[in-house]
């Protein structure tokens, strides 16, 4: 849809963007730029002409059927164009063509995938996969882009689905914690919730300790420093990623 007409003025919109939303049974439709509704959302647009055509409701925006103002009082409860077309604006859904629809899922395939490849290593040689072989493997495994989601989210859900089909897991995170108060028996309950030990050492009784965690346990090994030591331990993120001695390592 490239361009429309209004019947009662002929301006011709172009480079549109339709909003529509059904509201006591009938259907409603605002002309928007393209690329504003999210900004306008996401508040930071906030200029209404900067992201409206035109402050008129639609019933068929291509057709430039303008709504009836019976229709808009029965629905709304108002005939302020204005307020319904902000209405429409933030509770209606974002029409986009079939072709947008596939380049908008590519696009989050690609940055899913890239977040899984950044997450997660081969447990084998505790290197990442390539982010090609992330995207093909969540084909094989039929994964399906929800456009409404967060694609932090995805990712989680797409790392279980992965693991029925390779070997692949969560990248460990090397932690340095620095505990001059309750050391030891920081330590004891630090045990249970590393993957490894890497090094310990005291320094008048001081422990200086560098561990691999799984990053789920982080918040919650963060919260067990802070309460043990009363707020006087430190704890250092060293890295995201196990690499082999000699790999450099990229975040």
């Amino acid at each position: 849809m490239s361009k429309i007409f209004t019947p009662t003025n002929q301006i011709r919109l172009t480079n549109v963007a339709v909003v529509r939303m059904k509201k006591g049974g009938k259907r409603f439709e605002i002309a928007c730029y393209k690329n504003k509704v999210v900004s306008w959302r996401n508040k930071v647009e906030t200029d209404l002409d900067e992201v409206l055509q035109a402050r008129t409701v639609f019933t068929n925006v291509s057709k430039g059927q303008v709504a009836k103002k019976e229709d808009l009082v029965a629905s709304f409860g108002t005939d302020d164009q204005t307020v319904i077309c902000q209405e429409i604006l933030a509770k209606g859904e974002l029409q986009v063509s079939e072709k947008e629809r596939h380049v908008q899922q590519d696009s989050m395939l690609k940055e899913i995938a890239t977040m899984v490849a950044d997450k997660c290593v081969n447990p084998e040689t505790k290197r990442p996969y390539p982010v090609s072989m992330i995207e093909k493997a969540m084909k094989d495994v039929h994964f399906s882009v929800k456009p409404n989601r967060n694609c932090k989210q995805q990712a989680l859900e797409v790392i279980k689905m992965l693991k029925t089909q390779m070997p692949i897991e969560r990248a460990h995170m090397r932690l340095k914690i620095t505990a001059s108060k309750e050391g030891r028996k920081l330590k004891e309950k630090l045990v249970k919730l590393c993957t490894s030990i890497e090094s310990e050492e005291w320094e008048d009784s001081t422990l200086i300790m560098v561990c691999l965690i799984d990053p789920g346990n982080f918040r919650e090994i963060d919260d067990l420093v802070r309460s043990e030591t009363r707020g006087q331990g430190h704890m250092d993120l060293l890295n995201l990623k196990e690499v082999t001695e000699g790999e450099e390592m990229v975040e």
